[in-house]
C-alpha cells in the first residue's frame, strides 16, 4: 500500500477534481503490474495497473492480489468501471486503503467485488490513504473545498507593513513551497485590502502547474469577486457554498491577516502553513493571527526558515 501511494502522488497535478489512486499487483510477493491515474479523463490507475503486466505474466493474475489506495469506481463515466474490470481479469484477492466517499461508488466498488467472489479487505493504511485524498473527500463529505490557510511571518509574529508597503519574508525555498500550495488548489483567495495594496499575481510561476482561479473577499461589503466578476455573499459560509456549486474543491487563502482571523474564528480550516522567516523586525506592522494555543501537525525546515503545518482535526 505504500508502494500504491508513492505511485498516487505523480497524478497530483494532473489528476484533480479526480482523486489520486495508485494500484499495484502483487503474485508470490513479486510485483508484476503497477500503475497510477495520471490525468482526469485518462485511464483509472487499475486500467494501468493490468495494461503494464507483461504478457507472460498475465495467467497469474488469478493467483495474485490487487492493492489500489482508494476503492475501485462502479460507475460509467470518462471511463469504464473499475470494479468490473477487476472481476473480469479474474482476480481473487483485492486490498482497498479507504472506501470513496463519492455518492456514486461510495462501498459500491466494493459490493460489486465482493458479490464476483473476491475476497476484499478494505482499511489497510487508512488514514494514509485518506490525507492523501484529503481535497477530494472533504469536498464530498463536508460540502465545501478543503481550506488551507497560508502565510509568511517574521519570529516575533509580523505579518506586514503599515500604510500597505510590502513585507517580503519569504526565501526562495519557501516560495517554491507557497507556488506547489498553489498549484494543488483550485481556488486562491486573498481580502479585498490585500488586492488594493499588494497587487499579488497569485500565480504558480515559481512552480509547475495551472493557476487556480483568483478570488478577491470583500467582507466589508459583503462581495466576492472570481475572476473578474463581483457578486454579494453574505459572509464565509455563503462564500463557501459559492466555490463548491461551481466544483472548486480546494481553497489556498493567503491573506491578510484580517481574513485569516476570520476563519480561524468560525474554525473553517483544515491546514495552516505558518512561514517563520530568520529575522526580527522593530517597526510599525501587521501582525500575524496568534495561533500559539495550536500545536503543529510536523515541521519542515527549508535553509533559516521554517514552516509549520497545522491540521484541524
Amino acid at each position: 500500500m505504500s508502494r500504491c501511494l508513492q505511485l498516487a502522488l505523480n497524478g497530483e497535478i494532473g489528476a484533480p477534481p479526480n482523486p489520486m489512486v495508485g494500484a499495484v499487483i502483487v503474485h508470490n510477493d513479486r510485483i508484476i503490474g503497477e500503475g497510477f491515474h495520471a490525468r482526469c479523463g485518462q485511464a483509472h490507475a487499475e486500467v494501468n495497473a493490468f495494461a503494464s503486466v507483461k504478457p507472460e505474466d498475465e495467467h497469474l493474475l488469478p493467483q495474485s492480489t490487487l492493492y489500489v489506495s482508494l476503492e475501485p469506481c462502479a460507475h460509467q463515466g470518462k471511463t469504464p468501471p473499475c470494479a468490473d474490470l477487476i472481476v473480469n481479469k479474474g482476480v481473487k484477492r483485492v486490498v482497498v486503503g479507504c472506501l470513496d466517499p463519492f455518492a456514486k461508488v461510495s462501498g459500491r466498488g466494493v459490493e460489486i467485488m465482493r458479490k464476483a467472489g473476491i475476497d476484499v479487505t478494505v482499511g489497510v493504511m487508512e488514514e494514509e490513504c485518506r490525507f492523501l485524498n484529503r481535497r477530494f473527500i472533504t469536498f464530498h463529505t463536508k460540502h465545501r473545498p478543503y481550506i488551507i490557510l497560508k502565510w509568511a511571518q517574521t519570529p516575533d509574529g509580523v505579518i506586514g507593513k503599515l500604510g500597505g508597503e510590502p513585507l517580503l519574508i519569504s526565501n526562495p525555498a519557501t516560495l517554491r513551497h507557497s507556488h506547489h500550495l498553489r498549484a494543488t488548489s483550485n481556488a486562491i483567495l486573498v481580502g479585498w485590502r490585500t488586492n488594493e495594496n499588494d497587487h499579488p499575481a497569485l500565480t504558480t510561476r515559481h512552480y509547475g502547474g495551472p493557476d487556480p482561479v483568483r478570488i478577491v473577499y470583500d467582507s466589508h461589503n459583503q462581495k466576492l469577486m472570481v475572476n473578474g466578476q463581483w457578486s454579494m455573499v453574505n459572509g464565509i459560509p455563503d462564500l463557501l457554498d459559492v466555490l463548491y456549486n461551481r466544483g472548486l474543491q480546494s481553497l489556498l487563502v493567503e491573506g491578510g491577516a484580517a481574513t485569516h482571523r476570520q476563519f480561524l474564528d468560525l474554525d473553517l480550516w483544515d491546514e495552516i502553513h505558518q512561514e517563520i522567516g530568520a529575522n526580527t523586525l522593530n517597526a510599525q506592522f501587521i501582525y500575524a493571527p496568534d495561533i500559539s494555543h495550536l500545536k503543529p501537525h510536523h515541521t519542515i525546515r527549508m535553509g533559516t526558515h521554517q514552516i509549520n503545518i497545522y491540521i484541524n482535526k
